[in-house]
C-alpha cells in the first residue's frame, strides 16, 4: 500500500503507528491531526513529573520537531476532523479542508468525563487531567497551603493527591462507593493504597459523593458533600473516569459500542479505517474490552502498522498498567475483570505485597506494591498460560521463580 495515511489523533497511538511504518520501510505520506497546538508528546508524565517540576515538556515529546518533515510526516495541529465521508474515502476538518485518504487510522483517544453545570461543573477552578493545557492551569493552582477538592478514587484522582500533598496542599478526596479503587482492584490493594494515603496527611471520605459545588463570583469556594458537611475549597480536580472519543465514528457509520469496535487486526466495519488505543474496543479472549494504557496504545498501534505493512499478524493483548504514588510503585500484569477469588503474599522487604487475581480458578492478573519479582513472575506466568501455585503463593519464603521452571 502506498496511498495516503491519515491519523486522526495525535496522541501516543497515533504517534506510534506513524513511526513504526517509518521503522518498517513503509514510505506511504503519513498526516497526522492533532487537536493540540503541540508537537505529540507523552501524558502520563504531565500529572506526575510535569507538574510537579521535574521535567520540562521538551523531555515529554517523543521526538523533536525536525523528525516529522524528515520522515515524510505531515503534522496539522490545532486541528480536528469534522467529517469522515468514507465513500470519496476523504475527511473534512474544522476549517473547511478536504484531504484524501488511502487508509484512515482513528487514533481520538477518550475524554474526561465532566461534573454537569447544574452541580458548579462550569466554576472555574474545576479541572480534569488529561493535557498539557490541564496540566499547565493546574501548576498555577498548586501551592502550599491551598485546599483542594479530589472527586473519585481511582488512580487519576489518587495520582492527584500524592502529587497535591508532596506540594504542601491539604486534599480531601471524595468516593461514592464504599472503597478507593471500586472499579479497577480488589479490596486488598485499595486498603495498602488508603493507609498510604491517610499516612502521608491526605483526607479520604469514602461513601460520601459531591452534592453540589458553591461558587462566589463564579469561581468554586466550597461543596456540599452527600453526607450533609461542606467543606471550602480553593480548586477541584475531577477524576469520574472517561469516555471513548467515537462519536466521529458513529456519525461515518462504522460499528460503535463502548468505544469503536475493531477486529484483531485493529480494522474497523470499513476495512480501510483502522482505530487502536483509548477509543477502541477489540477483542480479547472471547470477549471485547477498551484498555484505557500507554501500553496498549503503543502495542494495539505497533502490530497495526505491521498489518498496514503487509502482515498478517493479529494483535494478541497482554495488559499491563502502572500508577506511581508518593515512593510507591503499583505495578498490574494482566487483567482482574470478573475475578472471584484474591491471594495475598507478603513480599521480601518492608511496605511490599502482592495481591494474585483469579476467575474461576485461573489466573488472570496481579497487582504488585513495591513488589518488582512478584510484577515480572506474574506477568511471565499470563505470556506463557501457566498457573501459578497456590501453595507457592500463599508461602512468603517460597521462591517465585521455581513456578517458571
Amino acid at each position: 500500500m502506498t496511498g495516503r495515511l491519515v491519523i486522526v489523533g495525535a496522541g501516543q497511538a497515533g504517534f506510534a503507528l506513524a513511526a513504526k511504518l517509518r521503522a518498517l520501510k513503509d514510505e506511504r505520506p503519513i498526516t497526522i491531526i492533532g487537536l493540540e497546538n503541540v508537537i505529540p508528546y507523552q501524558r502520563p508524565p504531565l500529572s506526575k513529573k510535569y507538574l510537579l517540576g521535574e521535567m520540562d515538556f521538551e523531555r515529554l515529546t517523543f521526538r523533536p520537531q525536525n523528525w516529522y518533515p524528515e520522515n515524510n510526516v505531515e503534522l496539522l495541529l490545532s486541528t480536528y476532523v469534522e467529517e469522515i465521508d468514507r465513500k470519496a474515502k476523504r475527511v473534512r476538518t474544522q476549517d473547511g479542508a478536504l484531504l484524501d485518504y488511502d487508509t484512515l487510522a482513528l487514533t481520538t483517544g477518550s475524554t474526561p468525563r465532566t461534573l454537569p453545570a447544574s452541580v458548579g461543573g462550569d466554576l472555574d477552578g474545576v479541572y480534569t487531567v488529561r493535557d498539557k493545557r490541564d496540566a499547565d492551569l493546574l501548576a498555577g493552582e498548586m501551592r502550599p497551603g491551598r485546599r483542594l477538592l479530589i472527586i473519585g478514587g481511582g488512580y487519576i484522582g489518587l495520582e492527584a493527591a500524592a502529587v497535591a500533598r508532596h506540594l504542601g496542599l491539604e486534599v480531601t478526596l471524595i468516593e461514592m462507593a464504599d472503597r478507593i479503587l471500586q472499579r479497577v482492584a480488589a479490596k486488598e490493594t485499595a486498603d495498602v493504597m488508603r493507609v498510604i494515603h491517610q499516612a502521608h496527611g491526605a483526607v479520604i471520605r469514602e461513601n460520601t459523593g459531591l452534592h453540589r459545588l458553591v461558587g462566589e463570583n463564579g469561581k468554586v469556594r466550597a461543596a456540599e458533600l452527600s453526607d450533609g458537611s461542606t467543606i471550602e475549597v480553593d480548586f477541584v480536580i475531577v477524576g469520574i473516569g472517561v469516555t471513548p472519543n467515537d462519536q466521529l465514528a458513529q456519525d461515518c457509520g462504522l460499528d460503535v459500542g463502548n468505544g469503536i469496535i475493531v477486529d484483531e487486526f485493529a480494522r474497523t466495519s470499513d476495512p480501510s479505517i483502522f482505530a487502536m488505543g483509548d477509543c477502541a474496543m477489540l477483542p480479547w479472549k472471547g470477549r471485547r474490552i477498551r484498555l484505557e494504557s500507554v501500553q496498549n496504545a503503543v502495542d494495539q498501534a505497533e502490530a497495526a502498522a505491521a498489518v498496514m505493512a503487509g502482515a498478517n499478524t493479529p494483535y494478541d493483548a497482554k495488559p499491563w498498567f502502572w500508577s506511581d504514588q508518593y515512593d510507591v510503585k503499583l505495578q498490574i500484569a494482566g487483567f482482574n475483570m470478573g475475578y472471584d477469588e484474591t491471594l495475598v503474599r507478603p513480599g521480601s522487604r518492608e511496605g511490599s505485597l502482592s495481591v494474585w487475581y483469579f476467575r474461576e480458578g485461573r489466573f488472570i492478573a496481579v497487582d504488585a506494591i513495591n513488589d518488582a519479582k512478584a510484577y515480572v513472575t506474574g506477568k511471565k506466568l499470563l505470556e506463557a498460560g501457566i498457573e501459578p501455585a497456590k501453595t507457592i503463593l500463599a508461602d512468603p519464603a517460597a521462591d517465585l521463580k521455581q513456578m517458571l521452571a
